[in-house]
């Protein structure tokens, strides 16, 4: 059991604990040292077998011997005694967007409800605006929570899904009968939520790579097993089709399983234009239906007379057309991002050191690394007074001194106040590199009302960029509503930047919205909003994204060299 699984259980264990009503130290303890683990720089095992576990912070005698007991036996007595306590299904009332312990704790003891059903069963009638906590609008708010978990279930976060994905290529593409094997699907087109991972091999041998396949650690289910496909349930939840075909095939398999579907039907109609059959079988010559040797996906696209198509295009939003005229876009690529903005220290509410979050960029090869804790206003992260930020600035011109090849820039992430100024006065924002300015709280103003809150915000003077544009947290929270266009009208009148935000819970500016900002050459900038060590490679997810939205280098800020970017600044 790995540290990310171990801090899971952890926030799990004092989840229960808050349902269960007990007093705020108690649980609080579970959700620090699950935030001290998950930002640990080596495994939670080095700290089991060497006996160091009372190092980590808010690791007391007790914890330690639930975190020995979960990563030596993969289980844990104490959660199971704590689930029985409530029934299976209450655990779901907690995905719904708005409903903490707390408040389902309430729904449980007075009204009895024990599932997502009996919740919409109550909220329909009525009934929950005689609890105290609960709003006039809160029957109102839970109906568009239900809808939103409804709509998404099923479904995993791309960093998720990948990590899963890349588990099996691992496992699999050492078995000596695999000849190719790529990850294929929505997974490879990096779309931002993920339904279920496809997985393509080819061999001489399907029989031998589906045993291994569906033998996996991994696997809970095995739902299907066949000669060419296989499908399983993973542990983690999400299901996986692995398509095993011959060398031969693999190619065209391999474009037809990535998709999308739209694309698909736009290359067979072209393909069918140009006297040839496509499928997922060869590209053939009709009407002979002889096969057109192709020996990877780029003579594919050569032999429809396309240029080559990267993956993340795959939408049938006008890439066949841009292949057509030899214009599809050199796409950003991981190794053009020069250094990241968007990162928290222990100043506010990330879990390490500026120091250690500098090393880290450095050590991921980049040359400069923003950092952003949050304003004043925002005290659920312990945003920081005038007197603080200015002590960070000592600190940073410190470390600055000491480390060579990264340079740390002064920033904040400055709350968007509800009348569109900002969380500090100009004398403050002056001394600062660069302002990230985020809306963090009432989410719910009309579109007009929002629009014209972030645009003020833009209009400061000091303001650098936008970040997280709707505020939105997939899977878990719909964005705010805005005009977009109005906002990025703005953005290009005065200068701002807009943040592709790369945490996986966000992927916010959304990747739709790339070729407008290109048309307007409103510059983006690939941030990982990363509150630990681990986080800031998330910048390698946004890049993803930043393809999916026919970005390229030259529309991304951050791909700018250290003395080029303090010029702009």
């Amino acid at each position: 059991m790995d540290k990310k699984q171990v801090a899971e259980i952890l926030e799990e264990i004092g989840t229960l604990l808050e349902l269960k009503g007990e007093i705020s130290f108690k649980f609080q303890a579970y959700f620090r040292a699950a935030r001290s683990i998950d930002a640990l720089t080596d495994e939670i095992d080095v700290y089991v077998k060497e006996g160091r576990l009372r190092e980590i912070p808010g690791v007391g005698e007790g914890l330690a011997e639930k975190i020995t007991e979960l990563v030596t036996t993969g289980k844990l007595k104490y959660l199971e005694e704590l689930k029985k306590s409530f029934p299976e299904s209450l655990f779901q009332l907690l995905q719904i967007q708005g409903l903490g312990p707390k408040k389902v704790k309430v729904l449980y003891e007075k009204l009895k409800i024990k599932s997502v059903a009996d919740l919409e069963k109550a909220a329909r009638a009525g009934t929950l605006s005689n609890l105290d906590g609960f709003g006039e609008k809160t029957s109102e708010n839970i109906l568009k929570g239900i809808e939103h978990l409804k709509k998404h279930s099923g479904y995993s976060l791309y960093s998720n899904a990948l990590a899963e994905a890349e588990k099996i290529i691992t496992h699999l593409s050492k078995h000596p009968k695999t000849i190719r094997i790529s990850i294929a699907g929505s997974l490879r087109r990096h779309k931002e939520i993920i339904r279920d991972l496809d997985i393509l091999v080819s061999s001489k041998n399907p029989e031998a790579i589906m045993e291994t396949f569906t033998t996996l650690d991994s696997v809970e289910t095995v739902t299907a097993k066949g000669e060419t496909k296989s499908s399983v349930l993973l542990k983690s939840g999400i299901q996986v089709d692995l398509r095993v075909v011959t060398d031969t095939e693999f190619p065209y398999a391999l474009h037809h399983f990535t998709g999308s579907k739209e694309h698909n039907t736009a290359m067979r109609a072209r393909a069918k234009q140009m006297e040839m059959k496509m499928n997922e079988y060869g590209l053939f010559k009709e009407p002979s239906d002889k096969l057109i040797p192709c020996k990877d996906e780029e003579e594919i696209f050569e032999k429809l007379d396309l240029s080559y198509i990267p993956p993340e295009l795959r939408e049938n939003m006008g890439e066949i057309e841009a292949g057509a005229r030899r214009a599809v876009p050199l796409l950003i690529e991981e190794k053009d991002i020069r250094g990241v903005f968007h990162t928290h220290s222990l100043y506010s509410d990330g879990a390490a050191t500026i120091e250690d979050m500098a090393k880290e960029a450095q050590r991921l090869g980049l040359k400069y690394i923003g950092l952003s804790d949050h304003s004043r206003s925002a005290a659920y992260a312990h945003g920081m007074e005038p007197e603080r930020i200015k002590k960070q600035w000592k600190e940073i011109d410190e470390i600055n001194k000491r480390l060579k090849g990264i340079r740390i820039l002064k920033g904040s992430e400055v709350d968007i106040l509800g009348d569109g100024s900002l969380d500090y006065d100009n004398a403050i924002l002056a001394e600062l590199d660069f302002v990230i300015v985020s809306v963090h709280s009432r989410f719910t103003m009309s579109e007009t009302e929002m629009t014209k809150r972030i645009i003020k915000a833009i209009q400061n003077k000091y303001t650098t960029m936008l970040g997280h544009m709707t505020g939105r947290l997939l899977l878990g929270r719909e964005g705010y509503h805005i005009n977009h266009k109005e906002i990025f009208q703005a953005a290009k009148d005065y200068g701002v930047i807009i943040e592709l935000n790369a945490n996986p819970h966000r992927f916010d500016v959304d990747w739709r919205y790339g070729r407008d900002l290109k048309e307007l050459e409103i510059k983006v900038s690939i941030n990982p909003d990363a509150h630990k060590v681990d986080g800031i490679a998330d910048y390698r997810f946004g890049v993803g994204i930043a393809r999916k939205g026919w970005l390229e280098k030259k529309d991304v800020f951050n791909t700018m060299g250290l003395e080029q970017i303090m010029k702009f600044l």
